[in-house]
């Protein structure tokens, strides 16, 4: 996703310093990893790759730095009912799909179009609306459950 270790380290210093944090190697560490992956990660799965690179890192500061990154733009949390969160290192208007059985989260390619937003809106008398998240939720390939001629089973009507 980043061109270079050096070009995501000057987008990070700078967003640091705009937010009023500091830049260090673990923050820098946590945000390379992110922006060089697309599979969005849980805190834990962040925590043990990036142990690799800086033997040193706690699951803490992990944790911190993850946030940090949310509050920079830098990254966007993806929460659920459950309580748990995935990370995404694109910050740009994009959906997810998420298996219902493994939990992997993956990119979803296409945009809803602005005019669609705005008649979804449309009935929700004093409500503005300033955003929206849309999930798609299913089985990936590798939990995709057969049907008893063993074929993959079809998709929802």
């Amino acid at each position: 996703m980043m061109s270079s270790p050096e070009s995501s380290n000057v987008r990070l210093r700078r967003a640091l310093e705009t937010a009023g944090y500091r830049f260090t190697e673990q923050r820098a560490a946590v945000y390379r990893f992110l922006c060089g992956t697309a599979s969005h990660p849980s805190a834990d799965e962040v925590f043990q790759q990036v142990r690799a690179q800086v033997p040193g890192i706690s699951l803490a500061t992990v944790y911190k730095s993850l946030e940090t990154l949310v509050n920079c733009g830098l990254a966007a949390k993806l929460t659920y009912g459950d309580g748990s969160a995935r990370y995404d290192g694109r910050t740009d208007p994009h959906h997810h799909a998420r298996c219902v059985s493994c939990d992997r989260v993956m990119d979803a390619p296409g945009r809803i179009p602005d005019q669609d937003l705005d008649t979804l809106g449309q009935g929700l008398d004093g409500f503005f609306l300033v955003g929206y998240r849309l999930e798609l939720t299913g089985f990936c390939e590798n939990c995709r459950p057969l049907e008893e001629d063993g074929s993959s089973a079809g998709a929802m009507n």
